[in-house]
């Protein structure tokens, strides 16, 4: 029975992921299986992240924010989004995944890979592996939440020997 129920849940697993033929720059495998999180709500995603751990991106926050054209995300060099940041809007491309464009044609993909059950710390990337982030609500604290983000990381293909802690 318990040899049934792995394989059923390997399966599911399976089904979630995606093979991507090419990785950017080196940051994570290209064969790994890659999937969105099923637990991800909008509503709960919405409003300031920081990046506590990334893999050399200078962004400093994150945020999902509504403007008069939707839903968008706004990646910001600095805390606080003093700088204002990177405004890309999002197109909901499935449960957890945005194809995100700028006003000036440039595009990235931006999955929710994991987030913890009470959306205080989260796992952001995207299946080409140019970029990964550890988010969370708070610039410290949440030890085990962040070593948990870290195994998603390891998980999904990522080489977090590359990343960088932020804090």
């Amino acid at each position: 029975m318990k040899r049934a129920l792995l394989a059923l849940a390997l399966a599911l697993l399976a089904g979630c992921g995606a093979r991507i033929p090419d990785a950017a720059q080196g940051l994570r495998d290209s064969k790994a299986l890659i999937g969105a999180t099923s637990r991800y709500d909008a509503a709960r995603f919405k409003g300031p992240w920081l990046v506590r751990d990334s893999f050399g991106d200078g962004v400093a926050q994150v945020a999902l924010v509504e403007t008069t054209k939707g839903p968008a995300f706004q990646l910001c060099t600095q805390v606080g989004c003093g700088d204002g940041g990177t405004l890309w809007l999002a197109q909901k491309q499935g449960q957890g995944r945005y194809a995100l464009s700028r006003p000036d044609g440039s595009t990235r993909t931006l999955w929710v890979l994991w987030v913890d059950e009470g959306f205080r710390t989260a796992v952001v990337g995207n299946p080409a592996g140019d970029f990964g982030w550890i988010l969370d609500r708070s610039a410290s604290g949440g030890a085990d939440r962040i070593a948990a983000a870290r195994e998603i990381l390891d998980f999904n293909g990522y080489d977090t020997d590359q990343l960088r802690i932020r804090q």
